[in-house]
């Protein structure tokens, strides 16, 4: 099989995944559904994934990265050189862009920071080279040139993450325990004190 050929079997069933789970929910939809609507056969779809559980992730995965990707680039049109602006910048990008888009914020649910952290995406990173001046790497450079003292960076970055994700769910969906645009002065407090020195 050509490489462009498969990577087209590939990108079809992932986006055929995923406009099938959007829709009808991951319980309801089918390997078989899957495969009949991407055109490939049941064969092709366990080349590339074990089971429906292993494409959600993925996809996920894939969703969240490229959520971070956009911001990132949306943030270089803009000049902010405080590492706390640049990554509140970020986070609003991406709450503002799930604000609009709640089908994937269902999608995605409370899982934003395996865009970042999924061993799915290492893998995806490992095959195409790592990516330079990704979300990660600008927020490692942003503490080192701006002297802040964490004891984990790493860690840090991720609870900020995971923080952000879970607590916007529940404020965009139900609006609790605030609608999100009031809830985000609170949310931006709270990461700016975690970015403190």
């Amino acid at each position: 099989m050509k490489k462009n050929e498969s990577e087209n079997k590939e990108t079809r069933l992932l986006n055929t995944a995923f406009k099938l789970f959007t829709e009808k929910g991951l319980k309801d939809t089918s390997i078989q559904e899957i495969v009949d609507n991407a055109d490939v056969g049941k064969g092709t779809f366990y080349l590339y994934f074990k089971d429906k559980y292993e494409i959600r992730d993925i996809l996920i995965a894939k969703k969240s990265e490229k959520l971070f990707n956009e911001a990132l680039n949306a943030l270089r049109k803009n000049y902010i050189s405080s590492l706390k602006d640049q990554v509140i910048f970020i986070i609003n990008y991406v709450i503002d862009t799930l604000s609009k888009n709640t089908l994937l914020l269902k999608f995605i649910s409370k899982n934003l920071s395996w865009g970042i952290y999924s061993k799915t995406v290492s893998k995806i990173y490992e095959e195409k080279g790592k990516q330079e001046n990704g979300i990660y790497q600008l927020f490692l450079k942003g503490i080192q040139e701006n002297n802040i003292k964490l004891e984990n960076p790493d860690v840090t970055l991720f609870m900020i993450i995971e923080l952000v994700s879970s607590t916007c769910f529940n404020s965009i969906l139900y609006n609790d325990p605030l609608p999100i645009e009031k809830f985000k002065p609170f949310l931006y407090n709270t990461i700016r004190k975690m970015l403190s020195e």
